[in-house]
């Protein structure tokens, strides 16, 4: 007998236990600003695109095709193409929790209205996949390399969780077909099934998640099984090596993460998982230091991750050259769900820190302005201007020089599309005295803690163009309110304004706490230091040696020759940044010339909506 999770809140990650509990959807609504401006861009017109490009590109009618017996014939898209639909679901289902819209028509019904073409798809004992399987097709499971079966699930589980914990008295049948294709998988690759792994990781992640939604603990024992498999070359040699995979190290082995950097990042997640509904401390251990290693070693500065273009990978330590920065969005956000496991586990602000990071320099980045342009990679230096893509065409990968509507591989739209829709759930946690706040945007937040204690209060700021957040109290409560202090901000201030009068607190980085019995109106601000700093490369980092990066706050500035008036190959760093009348400067040598240019820096994540530019992040100093 199973225990169905009806009361988790509505998150996508919600561990049985842990340092600190997620906040979801039901209790954290981001109410303004930065943030709020992207969600409501993602879901007034990413969404709408999205589906659009999945009809067009002939990916959801693959299902059709499927329940009127004609596959192979007239098959679109890549192996991997129904992950994409299992992603739009996961976004729409998080949107419509967003948006209180249960009852808008249009949302429900494009959710239901794909439910159903999918479901219809669905085989008998729970196969489903529009790839494999039917006549005329490749056998079930007959390329475990590159096929992809299994990972489309993984995203079809996820995607069955969001609906389950905002929707759980919905009749749609999502779920219904994520339990049976998830049984499917445990009878196949059970214990006494076949000893195998999926080429790309994300079943792990998704079955993890499913098993606590659904209180299926054999849908957790599965997901490790295939954590415990990865490692031992069962994945056939290709040329990149079986790291590409993670087959080469077994997870507690591994040292950083290696290999196809969305791959290693998913495996990760769903190792942090099961680590965390096993007790494992040995496991997590590994993870933590594997984290420090590839953010100490392997990450931009944006927070992006991936060297390489010919294998999507991680590079060796220290290979980080910016012109080359493959940097995938999607590996982002595979980061920021890593990270926030890890923060939920261990409650170490260094993991929001990250976040916080990738947030606002990947994935932030990605999407055009209307909401119907992406990039799929994003590199750190534009040595030639961009070449805008055909609104109506579909772009290669990473050939793309300005952000394109559709690619052949387009992972990342629907990617961004469901982070944007979950962001609430990424704000803040709680734990048995308090609540934490990692991301800082306008937001009201309303918990009840394990003893009964209701915690409301809403937070103001203008972040991260200001740097002061204010929380202010709704509810008379007494509780620990914990604020995350960035790495970057060592100047940083807490005032505590209450009926009794003020408090300052100088607060250095990492966790503030505040303790006390709130009133309702008293307010506790964070007031972080941002100024215009200049960042120097480690020095074992060879590409940008003799560079430095600007940054403001958590946001990287980029030079663009827009500003510079010529290719920024010419710029040479000639003085400090200023930072006057809301703009930031950099005295700039024009090499050519010698003159000296005054040249504006935009935030990394607005370059080249201006249209085509070169850029750079990192500017040479001699």
């Amino acid at each position: 007998m199973t225990m169905l999770d009806t009361t988790a809140p509505a998150a996508p990650v919600v561990p049985t236990h842990g340092r600190l509990r997620p906040l979801g959807l039901d209790e954290v609504h981001i109410t303004g600003g930065f943030w709020a401006a992207r969600q409501a861009v993602n879901g007034e017109a990413t969404l709408a695109h999205i589906e659009s490009r999945l009809e067009s590109e002939g990916w959801l009618p693959n299902y059709d095709l499927a329940v009127a017996g004609t596959l192979p014939a007239g098959r679109r898209g890549r192996e991997f193409s129904d992950s994409e639909i299992y992603k739009y679901l996961e976004a729409l289902a998080w949107e419509i929790s967003r948006t209180h819209a249960a009852a808008d028509a249009v949302l429900e019904q494009r959710f239901r209205g794909v439910v159903a073409r999918v479901a219809a798809a669905q085989e008998s004992d729970g196969y489903l996949n529009t790839m494999f399987g039917r006549p005329g097709q490749r056998e079930r499971w007959s390329d475990l390399e590159w096929g992809h079966e299994l990972y489309c699930l993984g995203h079809l589980f996820q995607a069955a969780v969001a609906r389950h914990r905002t929707r759980p008295d919905a009749d749609d049948g999502l779920v219904g077909v994520a339990r049976r294709a998830a049984d499917l998988v445990c009878r196949e690759f059970g214990a006494d099934g076949r000893d195998a792994i999926c080429g790309h990781a994300e079943v792990e992640v998704g079955l993890a998640e499913l098993g606590r939604a659904l209180g299926e603990q054999r849908y957790i024992d599965q997901a490790a099984l295939f954590v415990e498999r990865h490692g031992h070359g069962s994945l056939a040699e290709i040329e990149w090596g079986q790291e590409y995979f993670q087959d080469d190290v077994p997870v507690r082995e591994a040292t950083a993460l290696r290999g196809h950097a969305v791959r290693a990042n998913y495996l990760s997640a769903g190792a942090t998982d099961v680590a965390i509904e096993r007790s494992d401390a040995g496991l997590l251990d590994a993870l933590r230091a594997q984290w420090d290693r590839t953010v100490e070693r392997r990450t931009y500065v944006t927070g992006g991750q991936g060297s390489h273009h010919q294998d999507e990978a991680f590079g060796e330590d220290w290979e980080l050259p910016p012109d080359r920065a493959y940097s995938e969005t999607c590996a982002g956000i595979g980061s920021i769900m890593f990270s926030w496991r890890l923060l939920l586990a261990t409650a170490d602000p260094r993991h929001a820190d990250l976040i916080e990071r990738t947030l606002f320099n990947v994935v932030a980045t990605s999407p055009a302005s209307d909401g119907r342009g992406f990039y799929y990679a994003n590199t750190l230096h534009q040595r030639v201007p961009g070449v805008p893509a055909d609104p109506d065409g579909t772009s290669k990968r990473a050939s793309s020089s300005l952000r394109a509507p559709w690619f052949e591989v387009s992972c990342c739209p629907p990617n961004v599309a469901r982070t944007f829709a979950s962001l609430a759930a990424y704000v803040a946690t709680a734990d048995d005295d308090g609540v934490q706040l990692h991301q800082y945007a306008p937001a009201s937040v309303r918990t009840t803690l394990p003893d009964g204690r209701h915690v409301a209060f809403d937070v103001e700021t203008g972040y991260p163009v200001d740097g002061g957040i204010r929380v202010r109290a709704v509810e008379d409560a007494e509780f620990t309110l914990t604020l995350r202090v960035p790495d970057w901000a060592t100047d940083a201030v807490v005032r505590v304004s209450t009926g009794d009068g003020v408090s300052e607190h100088p607060a250095a980085p990492g966790a503030f706490a505040v303790r006390r019995a709130f009133r309702a109106g008293d307010v506790v601000e964070l007031t972080l230091p941002l100024a215009v700093r200049a960042t120097a490369p480690h020095p074992m980092v060879d590409a940008v040696r003799g560079s430095v990066a600007i940054e403001r706050g958590p946001v990287v500035l980029a030079l663009e020759s827009v500003d510079l008036g010529v290719d920024v190959g010419e710029g040479v760093v000639a003085g400090e940044p200023v930072e006057a009348g809301g703009r930031v400067t950099l005295p700039v040598r024009v090499r050519s010339t010698g003159a000296v240019v005054d040249a504006p820096l935009v935030a990394y994540h607005d370059w080249a909506r201006r249209g085509p530019s070169t850029m750079r992040v990192w500017v040479p100093t001699a």
